[in-house]
């Protein structure tokens, strides 16, 4: 049988950058902080996760802002014009808190564990409560396309790719955790399976695969953060979205726009750890 992603380790760029994001969680999971607090990690480190989640979807709220407001037991606020994109920030980090309940489903019912991840993320959002956790049934249902990737596939087409993703999820591979979370991630998002919040479901999927396949058991890393540092990058350097373009590529690049994609998402990988570092570190300066 076939290992197509096993195959992509082959293509330009993917197995350097590969091996580089493992060195860097390695490094993370060995420091010492996570011998007695990884619990704490984990936690800030959903939290930073789930408000740069938000951000790429066009959510951006200050990480200290959204910490005091839940501390406080406040609503989410990020806009007073537009409330909904308060919401979405709430709904991430419901999503990031509630990762570790997902795991079993996720790993014997992955399609099952994609709708619980949409109704924590499209919750209170406009989207119909019957519509919440079901894929697209008509080609008339709205789609948000807030990457500008293009019309989203058909009902059928997202239907049968849904399957596909999730037998290929059940199936053995000998391709690295980081580019089966790749390809779950570029795959959700070249769906748009449920027409909101996919961005948020997209990130969350590919840190279950992350957490599942023992690259980061405890997730304590914050590759969404990866993501956004590495968008922000872009818009200093050339401004473009580097999230956005990398997922055009690897919806309308090709072989090369694959490649390039699974390079974007071990370079956020590798980011993602260092961020579990500095959270490591400033634990430890607060117990010094």
């Amino acid at each position: 049988m076939k290992d197509p992603l096993a195959a992509l380790l082959d293509l330009d760029g993917v197995g350097t950058a590969v091996s580089e994001a493992r060195t860097a969680v390695d490094g993370l999971l060995g420091h010492r902080v996570l011998r007695r607090r990884s619990a704490e990690v984990t936690a800030e480190s959903a939290l930073r996760g789930a408000r740069a989640s938000a951000e790429l979807e066009g959510a951006g709220i200050e990480l200290e802002r959204l910490r005091g407001q839940l501390m406080h037991g406040q609503p989410v606020t990020v806009s007073s014009k537009d409330p909904q994109l308060g919401q979405l920030v709430a709904n991430a980090v419901r999503v990031h808190a509630d990762l570790g309940s997902l795991l079993p489903s996720w790993k014997g019912a992955p399609r099952q564990a994609l709708a619980r991840l949409h109704v924590l993320a499209a919750a209170d959002l406009g989207v119909p409560e019957d519509h919440l956790g079901r894929p697209r049934v008509s080609a008339a249902d709205p789609v948000e396309d807030p990457l500008e990737l293009g019309a989203g596939p058909d009902p059928l087409e997202v239907s049968a790719r849904l399957d596909g993703l999730c037998r290929l999820l059940l199936q053995p591979t000998a391709a690295p955790a980081v580019v089966v979370a790749a390809v779950v991630h570029g795959e959700l998002l070249a769906l748009r399976a449920f027409g909101t919040a996919d961005g948020i479901v997209a990130r969350a999927a590919a840190r279950l695969v992350l957490i599942d396949r023992g690259l980061d058991p405890k997730a304590v890393s914050a590759p969404e953060v990866g993501h956004a540092e590495l968008d922000a990058a872009g818009l200093r350097a050339d401004h473009r979205h580097a999230y956005a373009e990398a997922a055009r590529g690897y919806v309308h690049g090709g072989t090369d726009g694959v490649a390039r994609w699974v390079v974007h998402c071990a370079q956020a990988v590798a980011l993602g750890a260092r961020e579990g570092l500095a959270v490591c570190e400033a634990i430890l300066r607060q117990s010094a």
